[in-house]
Parts: C-alpha cells; sequence; structure tokens
C-alpha cells in the first residue's frame, strides 16, 4: 500500500514522540544496572582497640578515634596508623570513653578537630565535647565546648557532625544515660539531639531560646549524618524497635513513652498530644544500629543515593535504598553478616569507596575497604 506525501508525518509521529520524551528525560540520572552488587571488601588495618569513629579527612586520611583516647590518622593506601594524641582525660567505663569526632569544614584555615569523650567529674561520670587545633602532627589547645552532660556504662550516644558551609553548626547526640526520664525533660541535655554554633554558643534559631537542644526523646542515638539537607539518626531502642529517624527541630521522637511506631492505644496518644515524630525504619529485633552514612557515588552504582549502615548485632552492613525526596526507604540489602565480627562506624571516600570499622575489642579491630570488584 502506498501513503501520500503529506501523510507520511502521521508514520513518523510516534517516533519523533519516544525521541523528544527521551531528550527531555535525558537529564534523568539513570537507573542503577540491575542484578546483584558487585563489591570486594579487603582488611586495610589490624590490631586496633574499640575504634569508635572513622571519618575522611580532607588530607586523603582516614581520622579515627579509639575508646581508650586516642585519635590517630590512618593512611587508606598504606593502612599505616599515625597517632596524634591520647587524650589523658579520657575514662573508658563500659561502652563509655573516646567516642565522636568531627572536623571544621573550613579545615584548611580553621583545622579544628572536634572530639567527645566521657571523664570524672567531682566522682561523676560525665561527657563533655572539645575543640582541638591541629598543628599537622598533634592536637593542642584545648577547648571545651560543652561539658557535664550525664554519662553512664551505656546509651551515652556521641556522634558529632558539623554542617557544610556557610551553615556550620555542631550536632551532637546524647543518650540518656541510663535515666530514661532526662530523655523528655527539657532542662537536661541528656537523651537530646543538640544543636550549637562551633565555639559553643547557643544559635538565636534553636526550638528553645537559651537551650543547645534541636530533638528530644532519644534513647542512644549512634549515628548522624546530612544528605540533601536532611538530618539522619541511628537509635538504639530496648530489645525491640531500633530506629532511623529524620531529625527535625523541635520535634520530639518519643522515648521512654514510644518505642518504633505509634501503634498501640496508649503511644498514639502520646504521639499526637507530644508532636511526635515516626522512625522511617525499625528493628524488631533488634540490630544495635551504629555509625550511618550517605552513599551517592558512583562507584558503586547500586548503592548511590542509599543510607549505609553498620550493626553491632549480627554484624552486618545495611544499604537502604531511598526514594527520590529522602523521605522513606524502598529497599535494604544485608552485606558482610558475621564475617568481619561488630561493626561500629562508615565512613566514604570522595571516589565512592566505603571504609567500615570494626568494634570487637581485645586490639582485634580492623579497618575494612569496600570497593567495586
Amino acid at each position: 500500500m502506498k501513503f501520500s506525501r503529506q501523510y507520511t508525518w502521521l508514520l513518523l509521529l510516534p517516533l519523533a514522540t519516544m525521541l523528544y520524551c527521551k531528550k527531555k528525560d535525558s537529564s534523568n540520572p539513570p537507573a542503577p544496572p540491575p542484578g546483584p552488587v558487585e563489591i570486594k571488601d579487603s582488611i586495610i588495618v589490624n590490631s586496633l582497640n574499640y575504634p569508635w569513629e572513622i571519618l575522611w579527612g580532607p588530607d586523603n586520611h582516614i581520622w579515627m578515634t579509639e575508646r581508650g583516647g586516642r585519635v590517630s590518622r590512618v593512611n587508606p593506601a598504606t593502612g599505616v596508623v599515625t597517632p596524634l594524641l591520647t587524650i589523658a582525660e579520657v575514662v573508658s567505663n563500659g561502652e563509655g570513653g573516646l567516642l565522636g569526632m568531627a572536623l571544621h569544614p573550613k579545615f584548611s584555615t580553621s583545622p579544628h578537630v572536634f572530639v567527645v569523650y566521657n571523664y570524672n567529674n567531682g566522682g561523676n561520670y560525665r561527657e563533655k565535647v572539645v575543640r582541638y587545633t591541629y598543628t599537622g602532627t598533634t592536637l593542642i589547645s584545648p577547648l571545651t565546648i560543652i561539658d557535664n552532660i550525664a554519662a553512664a556504662s551505656i546509651h551515652n550516644g556521641s556522634r558529632l557532625l558539623i554542617t557544610p558551609i556557610p551553615d556550620e553548626k555542631l550536632f551532637i547526640t546524647t543518650g540518656d544515660a541510663a535515666n530514661t526520664s532526662l530523655s523528655q525533660n527539657i532542662s537536661s541535655s541528656s537523651g537530646k539531639i543538640l544543636r550549637l554554633n562551633p565555639d559553643g554558643t547557643i544559635p538565636a534559631d534553636n526550638p528553645v531560646a537559651g537551650n543547645p537542644y534541636w530533638s528530644m526523646g532519644h534513647r542512644n542515638p549512634q549515628g548522624l549524618v546530612l544528605a540533601n539537607g536532611i538530618l539522619f539518626s541511628s537509635e538504639h531502642g530496648p530489645s525491640n524497635d531500633d530506629e532511623i529517624n529524620i531529625i527535625s527541630k523541635g520535634r520530639n521522637y518519643g522515648w521512654p513513652n514510644v518505642e518504633g511506631l505509634c501503634n498501640t492505644t496508649g503511644e498514639q496518644s502520646y504521639c499526637t498530644a507530644n508532636n511526635v515524630a515516626e522512625p522511617i525504619k525499625n528493628w524488631t529485633p533488634t540490630a544495635a544500629v551504629a555509625g550511618l552514612d550517605f552513599y551517592n557515588s558512583d562507584l558503586i552504582p547500586q548503592w548511590k543515593n542509599s543510607l549505609l549502615l553498620a550493626t553491632l548485632k549480627n554484624s552486618r552492613l545495611y544499604q537502604m535504598k531511598m526514594d527520590n525526596s529522602l523521605g522513606s526507604i524502598t529497599e535494604t540489602n544485608e552485606h558482610f553478616t558475621n564475617k568481619y565480627g561488630r561493626m561500629r562506624d562508615i565512613c566514604i571516600s570522595p571516589a565512592g569507596k566505603v571504609y567500615i570499622c570494626t568494634s570487637n575489642g581485645g586490639n582485634n579491630d580492623r579497618i575494612i575497604e569496600v570497593t567495586k570488584k
């Protein structure tokens, strides 16, 4: 059958529409390739003793704390550990000791290192955040940012995060220090996520004037990451309901009156009356959730736009795929189950390599590198 030229465009219309739509959508990122993730893992450092924080520094080294009080730099290419300082004031009692760390976002001009640790104050076990200055070989000039926070052998929280330039706010997670009443006490710094200026002053736009608290009702938050302006935390539940939360200004996260979702009659009433935010994910039985980071690299494409979570119980890495708005988790995968023992923290290099530190003790801890196979 023949068609006149004037109707030829009708045949070409579907092809033209397809090409136009393809061009229009070309700015959208390609979908991750199907199939299982192809990764390889290797140990780059051995013989560590309870590392608690690892973070990627602007010097392309991993900065690390160990619970006994040592701060070090790790060369990820050679595995060489260079100690910077052992903080004599640190008291490692149970799960306490030297815990979280953060580097100032203007590190080249403000080489400040923030650490949080437990210490004895007049016979009382307490927690403080201290700022040091890095000289290139050691840490000097300690300046206390906040202190006298209640501490215990359990539930100390203690993850630090400084938001990028120009915001530059210091977030501090604190646990309930084994005293559940503190989490709902607005006058206590425990069971909270705190927000301060890097010099220790309280920002004028905090929920309550003159109060460092940003959110309340926490039990033991040990992971904290900022992704596309959204603050996520991971939090230990009791024997049930470990949580991943999106942290919002002034919100109540329920502990000890709410565990996980607002899914009992009593919890629903409390949640309504107290502006309680529900977790975006919870675990029962618990996973003992710890360090949290956000993966947005092309190196391991299946992990792009995912939260990565280290866990102590069953010793695994969770990869939690997020939706485009980062408001919900769409898929969860598990890696390295029971292969390396308890996992405490994660950091990610600019190239997309993932580093995990273990928490087994007895100088048996390691840093593992994960990259594309």
